[in-house]
């Protein structure tokens, strides 16, 4: 029990401090190089003018850079590479135990990550070097898409042809055969996550949600006996805690593409790993609360004519009502944190025996 607590929380106290010691080269490097939007954001996803929310950026966008999202999965990589490696040169129980990179846990949500992360690191690149017309445009969004859905595809068959995954429990309702709509269904949860990433607009918004689904993951992997799996979101989250702590307003930084597509995938793997899928949109809700508000915003106008929120996403309609930006953040950060427990319970309640 001892191993099993230093492993889950020391390792995820120890990518805190792995991220917070990297953050002094990071911001010199992306201020020195003025790796910032060129021109403040002035259009929806769907690329339609958005006034308002070019109104709420116009002080924020040009002089703050991007890419702050690279703590997190750089500080996930130095820990993991440094337990891995310790295991290797000093064989023992310890460190076979700290040795979180396994094959049938972390192997699949890894690789999600890093594959991400470096997708989104490029789309933050041709954001910051575009110019002319399509400056501050950076990778479509449909290429994105297409990138992600590859991605969920090729996570999809690894799930389903190797792991023999091919269904998903119900909390209360037991298990839900899928067979092989499971893969389109896993690629769907994928694409629906990442559109998810639009909540990363305000400063600390994005940090302070996803410290709180991968914390309840971390909880949700431990109480299943995946220890691996509990370590691999802990070292997340405290890679996420540190980025946060450099985020809260004025942030030094955005978390950018590089942070919002790793982390998005990775959560949806994790999801499937611990076959919790179903709770999924009760544990991060704000973010399906976003995606699902601009979805509905674009609908509106474009079939209705009309604007159902002042602005979108909902964090930017609370904006336009005249709320604090701090007052939105904490609020989403209590409604998140309020959710995952509710989401731990919902999804452990069906496995554990009442004592």
């Amino acid at each position: 029990m001892s191993l099993n607590i230093i492993k889950i929380f020391g390792l995820s106290a120890f990518a805190f401090f792995i991220a917070a010691v990297l953050t002094p080269l990071l911001t010199r490097y992306l201020y020195k190089y003025k790796l910032w939007k060129p021109a403040v954001r002035s259009k929806d996803f769907s690329g339609r003018e958005a006034p308002i929310t070019r109104e709420l950026y116009k002080d924020k966008d040009v002089g703050t850079p991007r890419m702050g999202g690279i703590l997190i999965w750089v500080s996930a990589l130095v820990v993991t590479a440094l337990m891995f490696g310790f295991s290797k040169i000093f064989p023992s129980d310890l460190s076979q135990k700290l040795n979180f990179l396994s094959r049938n846990q972390t192997w699949i949500p890894f690789f999600g990550l890093i594959a991400g992360s470096l997708i989104g690191l490029a789309d933050d690149f041709f954001v910051v070097f575009s110019k002319g017309k399509y400056a501050g445009g950076g990778i479509s969004f449909a290429k994105r898409m297409g990138l992600v859905t590859i991605m969920g595809l090729t996570a999809a068959l690894w799930f389903y042809y190797k792991l023999e995954m091919n269904s998903i429990i119900i909390p209360f309702g037991g298990e839900l055969f899928l067979g092989i709509f499971f893969i389109p269904f896993f690629v769907f949860v994928m694409i629906a996550i990442f559109t998810g990433g639009v909540i990363d607009g305000l400063d600390g918004l994005s940090g302070g949600i996803f410290a709180a689904i991968f914390a309840a993951y971390g909880g949700i992997a431990y109480f299943q006996d995946q220890l691996d799996l509990a370590a691999f979101c802990g070292i997340i989250m405290g890679g996420i805690l540190a980025f946060l702590w450099f985020n809260i307003p004025p942030a030094r930084f955005y978390m950018g593409e590089t942070g919002i597509l790793g982390l998005t995938t990775a959560l949806a793997i994790v999801a499937f790993l611990t076959d919790t899928v179903a709770v999924l949109p009760i544990i991060a809700f704000p973010l399906f609360a976003a995606s699902g508000s601009s979805v509905l915003q674009i609908f509106s106008k474009k079939y209705l004519g009309r604007k159902i929120f002042r602005a979108a996403p909902i964090h930017h309609h609370f904006q336009a009502l005249g709320w604090p930006a701090t007052k939105v953040v904490m609020r989403f950060w209590v409604i998140s944190v309020v959710l995952a427990m509710i989401g731990m319970v919902v999804a452990l309640s069906g496995r554990l025996p009442i004592q």
